[in-house]
């Protein structure tokens, strides 16, 4: 990571416009559940523990996407797969987990029409949800489209968005942060995550068991350089060691880097599933015992004078 810091500059390694917009979406976010709380229907203080998911949440974020990991990200594919596994299977849920309920029940509320009711009932169904980020990770890491996406700040970073969204749309049905809102049963979601962790395979086993390099954005060197410049202020030289010779960032082979980085992902996922799968369970056993409470209360039978 030294090697890093010698050949690029503040703005390039920190990117510090990102870290501004997250810092503003943060104290936002503070006015809204403390100063502007009164505001909402029914609202209710955040807890402490909702308050330090946010800020997690946006460290992720800014991990993810403008710390040096995405510079290094650019250089070797293993760095670029620990970049996502931060934004969309770290940041994403703990936002969700963050919000507290009284604010999404206020956007529906505020939102809500035959129309848009319609609209959302289509966008935010479990099976849309479940194939569209399913399906956009996997082209994303279809060579061509690799190689394309990269190549462009443009489609790089409106995809980067859609990929957010569609992650957005999937751990809603997981953690069911308004449980009210489009209701998955507790057995189902847990049949839910198992077919997330199942409709990523292929994407990681392509990337872990092809026989060759895939992505002629870490191997070409001239297909490289124009991705690196777009990292660096206008100008600047795009330091070519990095990529080969001594003073090369990249420390692994590059099929190895690849296998690596399939790895990594399958890994990761399957961590954070698990820790998600727990969390349903407690939240099916904290409803199991409510439920037990309830009747039992109620099957005491009542004085009669």
């Amino acid at each position: 990571m030294t090697v890093l810091f010698e050949n690029f500059g503040f703005r390039a390694l920190w990117t510090p416009e990102l870290f501004l917009g997250l810092l503003m979406i943060g104290i936002l976010y503070f006015l809204l559940v403390t100063k502007w709380r009164d505001r909402f229907k029914e609202a209710t203080p955040v807890r402490s523990r909702q308050k330090v998911y946010f800020v997690l949440a946006l460290l992720a974020l800014y991990i993810g996407w403008g710390s040096p990991l995405y510079i290094a990200g650019h250089i070797m594919i293993s760095f670029h797969m620990t970049q996502m596994v931060f934004a969309y299977f770290i940041a994403t849920p703990l936002f969700l987990l963050a919000i507290p309920s009284w604010f999404f029940q206020a956007i529906i509320d505020r939102f809500r029409s035959p129309i848009t009711e319609r609209i959302f009932r289509v966008i935010w169904s479990p099976i849309v949800a479940l194939f569209l980020f399913n399906g956009l990770f996997s082209f994303y890491h279809v060579p061509f489209m690799f190689d394309t996406l990269m190549q462009s700040v443009i489609l790089h970073s409106l995809y980067e968005y859609l990929l957010l969204f569609a992650s957005a749309l999937m751990w809603w049905h997981m953690i069911a942060p308004l449980p009210s809102a489009f209701p998955l049963s507790d057995l189902r979601r847990v049949g839910y995550i198992f077919a997330n962790g199942i409709l990523i395979t292929p994407a990681c086993a392509l990337i872990i068991f092809a026989p060759t390099t895939l992505y002629q954005t870490y191997t070409d060197p001239t297909i490289w350089a124009q991705v690196m410049a777009y990292c660096l202020p206008s100008g600047t030289d795009v330091p070519m060691g990095l990529l080969s010779g001594p003073n090369s960032f990249t420390f692994l082979e590059a099929r190895m880097d690849q296998q690596l980085a399939g790895v990594l992902m399958k890994v990761m996922q399957e961590i954070t599933y698990g820790f998600t799968i727990g969390y349903v369970f407690k939240q099916w056993l904290k409803k199991e015992k409510q439920q037990e409470g309830t009747l039992t209360i109620s099957d005491i039978p009542t004085a009669k004078s």
